[in-house]
């Protein structure tokens, strides 16, 4: 099973225990008497009239004790997007505790765009961009496509960057990430999977994709630690086997899918001949792993071909 990886570049130690705060971790708390734009302390404050200019390094160092592998980048859009001092620290001490760097600073970059992340919204990953870029490769120009689960839209965002003269929709349960997806220009559908679909969209869809969860719930506790304190579990537990919403969306992609029409579900890479055979049961042909630019496969994609298989939902 593919883990979900972490929505930054923190890559803390996975803790088999409770879990512990900056001191337990050896973080060492924020001292509350220097500015962390400044490090400087009452002491050892530059002479009046002087600008030492936020110190970029203080921050790394900080984040670097947390475990950041990234630190320097993080520490960059933090600085970018704190408005001034007070708000900095209060943006440190709170990726510090591990809460996603998206979360804190408001934004995530996919395939190149500016998401807009609101707390409580599942982060787009970059395991998920093949899936996006194909998906917007095979949208044609004025075509039709649906996002299942869509969380802040991202990959929504990818296909309608892509094509914009075509028509792309989301669904989506949490009412917070819905929000956020209409934030970042997506049409979206408040409901469970494509339950909320409108009935017009039948057997119109040239391109539907899923980022669903695919985790296996006895899995769920190898995730890292700050995946499984913040992230929605929503978003995470995929059942038993990993499988629940992905069986359900390969069941039911023919009911909205066109003859000839792709569905694309990121999926973990031991889970992939699995749900082949499921795809092709239910009428998909050329079926194939979706793979990173290591060879790592990443999801999977399938056409619907109506002259044969299970089309029924």
């Amino acid at each position: 099973m593919s883990e979900v990886g972490e929505p930054a570049s923190c890559g803390r130690p996975r803790s088999t225990g409770r879990e512990p705060g900056p001191a337990a971790t050896g973080i060492p708390p924020l001292d509350p008497g220097i500015d962390p734009m400044t490090e400087h302390g009452p002491d050892t404050a530059p002479d009046p009239g002087t600008d030492p200019g936020p110190d970029a390094a203080a921050i790394v160092r900080a984040l670097e004790g947390a475990g950041c592998v990234a630190a320097a980048e993080e520490a960059g859009e933090l600085l970018a997007t704190a408005r001034d001092a007070a708000d900095l620290r209060q943006k440190l001490e709170r990726r510090l505790t591990g809460e996603p760097l998206a979360w804190v600073v408001g934004r995530a970059g996919f395939c190149g765009l500016d998401v807009a992340i609101e707390p409580g919204v599942y982060v787009p990953r970059w395991q998920s961009e093949p899936l996006a870029l194909e998906a917007a490769r095979l949208l044609p120009d004025t075509g039709l496509a649906v996002d299942l689960c869509t969380g802040s839209g991202a990959v929504a965002m990818v296909m309608a960057s892509a094509r914009p003269e075509a028509r792309v929709v989301g669904t989506e349960l949490d009412p917070v990430a819905s929000r956020c997806a209409r934030r970042n220009g997506v049409t979206t559908y408040e409901g469970w999977l494509d339950d909320p679909l409108p009935g017009e969209l039948a057997s119109a869809v040239d391109v539907m994709t899923g980022v669903l969860p695919y985790v296996p719930r006895t899995a769920l506790h190898l995730l890292p630690r700050d995946v499984q304190r913040f992230e929605p579990r929503l978003a995470l537990d995929g059942g038993e086997d990993g499988l629940d919403l992905v069986t359900v969306a390969v069941s039911r992609g023919p009911r909205w899918l066109r003859d000839g029409g792709w569905l694309l579900l990121e999926i973990g890479g031991d889970q992939v001949a699995g749900v082949t055979a499921s795809m092709t049961k239910w009428g998909y042909v050329d079926v194939e792993a979706l793979v990173d630019g290591d060879g790592d496969p990443r999801g999977v994609r399938g056409r619907l071909d109506r002259s044969g298989g299970r089309l029924e939902r």
